[in-house]
């Protein structure tokens, strides 16, 4: 009897060792099993949701701001003369063969900002055109003149004879946020009408594109917007809207070591487009204001000489006599840290922001001297030290030399041993051009009458018939006469 019970108890441990075992091994492995996991919720998240999975996802919609941008965003095609030589013909006949005129095609994109045709295009794609053609969304065209250029920020405006256009509204470039999502949409590849995603990547980013030029007034204003939305050859002029369909920007520029996209483009900040738009149509030329500093951008080494706790704001570097900023009491080592209520940190920041108004506008700007900080009133100066505005006048004859004018300067006249002269500052197309007469070139007498201010030029140009004798100078001293065809 003993033994049986004891057969019994082994029995009994057996079986709970077996349970145990089961419970503890077999059971494990059949909730790791693939079949029992699929039921229960996986710990993702998409990055567009909050931290409950309840919440519903929250997409950015731009159906409707793409659907108001590409009736206003136009493709821009130019036709343009060109000079080229052929240097088997010189070897053929043994001296310098003149040069063969050729026509070479172009094409960009423009954003119409007024029902009656005003359009927003670069300078660099209708720079030197001899015929510049609108094509519309609705397939009509139009032909364009160019009402202003200004190479210092590679803009142009155009005129086309047309009205009750789809028009975009301008947005506030201050506002954009890095991170933002924007649409850009143009013309690449000549494929109309395209519309492409991305996020605003940077702000204020200078990418040394424009090149300072005195001697054609080229003055530099680089602060791009920064974007990873697709942009190609073609989308130059086109639009940069945001999420509401408001225009932000102006596609220009793209950093590729192909000459297409590879992740980087870069728009005007339309704050600038605005003010240089305005002047043009108003003015026919860019009043450009400055502060009458040099300037530079600070480091950690500059900051701790200043005694600053981290880098911040521009530094003076220096000052122009007579200039906004010795007239308002800055010094040389000041550090300026704000215009108006807008901080800047850089000097593109800064040239942005002082780009947003004229000669003989009063602006605050806050500077840090000896650590304490103060604002200035600054009535800021053209380049010449004017407070005005300079207007430049129409008529048909001249606008149909193709040409824009201003009265060299005393530092330019004295280079040159010049009493007087009108320098040309751009040549859009029309007679100027046809005549060989290139940017740069200073004139001095028309048919023998002396030429010392714009308004000489058409004077010397009224009533003549056929041809003038236009004389001068460029640059670089080398002297020059063109025969005018009238």
């Amino acid at each position: 009897m003993k033994r049986a019970l004891g057969y019994f108890a082994v029995g009994m441990a057996g079986a709970m060792v077996a349970l145990g075992v089961n419970e503890r091994f077999l059971k494990r492995e059949t909730v790791a099993a693939p079949s029992e996991a699929a039921a229960e919720p996986a710990p993702v998240r998409y990055v567009s949701l909050p931290a409950t999975g309840s919440a519903p996802v929250v997409a950015v919609d731009f159906t409707d701001a793409a659907e108001r941008t590409v009736n206003a965003v136009v493709h821009v095609t130019t036709q343009t003369t060109v000079n080229v030589r052929d240097p088997f013909a010189d070897f053929f006949w043994g001296y310098r063969a003149p040069s063969q005129q050729r026509q070479q095609q172009g094409a960009g994109s423009g954003v119409i900002i007024s029902p009656d045709g005003y359009i927003i295009t670069n300078n660099h794609v209708v720079e030197g055109a001899d015929k510049i053609m609108v094509h519309l969304n609705d397939r009509r065209n139009f032909e364009a003149r160019i009402v202003g250029r200004d190479p210092s920020t590679d803009l142009a405006v155009l005129k086309v004879e047309a009205t009750d256009l789809a028009t975009l509204e301008y947005g506030n470039s201050d506002e954009v946020r890095v991170g933002e999502w924007v649409l850009a949409v143009g013309n690449p590849m000549n494929l109309t009408s395209t519309v492409t995603a991305g996020i605003v990547s940077a702000k204020a980013r200078n990418i040394n594109i424009l090149q300072y030029n005195p001697e054609r007034d080229i003055f530099p204003i680089e602060s791009f917007i920064q974007t990873d939305a697709a942009v190609n050859p073609g989308n130059s002029g086109g639009a940069l809207v945001n999420a509401k369909g408001e225009l932000v920007g102006i596609n220009s520029a793209i950093a590729s070591t192909t000459g297409s996209y590879t992740g980087y483009s870069f728009a005007i900040p339309v704050n600038i487009v605005k003010k240089v738009t305005s002047d043009l149509v108003e003015y026919g030329s860019v009043q450009r204001a400055y502060l009458g500093v040099s300037i530079r951008d600070m480091d950690q080494a500059l900051a701790q000489e200043l005694q600053l706790d981290r880098p911040r704001g521009v530094f003076v570097n220096g000052l122009t006599d007579g200039g906004a900023a010795q007239d308002a009491g800055l010094e040389k080592g000041d550090v300026i840290v704000r215009v108006g209520n807008i901080a800047v940190n850089n000097v593109p920041q800064l040239q942005e922001q002082v780009g947003k108004f004229k000669p003989g506008d009063r602006v605050p700007v806050t500077i840090l001297r000896d650590g304490r900080e103060s604002v200035v009133e600054l009535t800021l100066r053209g380049r010449e030290g004017a407070t005005t505005a300079a207007v430049r006048g129409r008529n048909d004859r001249m606008e149909a030399l193709g040409a824009e004018f201003r009265a060299a300067t005393d530092e330019e006249l004295r280079s040159l041993k010049l009493k007087s002269g009108v320098k040309v500052t751009a040549v859009n197309g029309g007679k100027f051009r046809a005549s060989g007469i290139r940017e740069g070139f200073i004139i001095t007498r028309i048919d023998q009458s002396v030429i010392a201010a714009p308004a000489d030029v058409e004077k010397a140009l009224n009533g003549k018939r056929g041809g003038v004798l236009v004389e001068g100078v460029y640059p670089n001293g080398m002297k020059a006469y063109y025969g005018l065809g009238l």
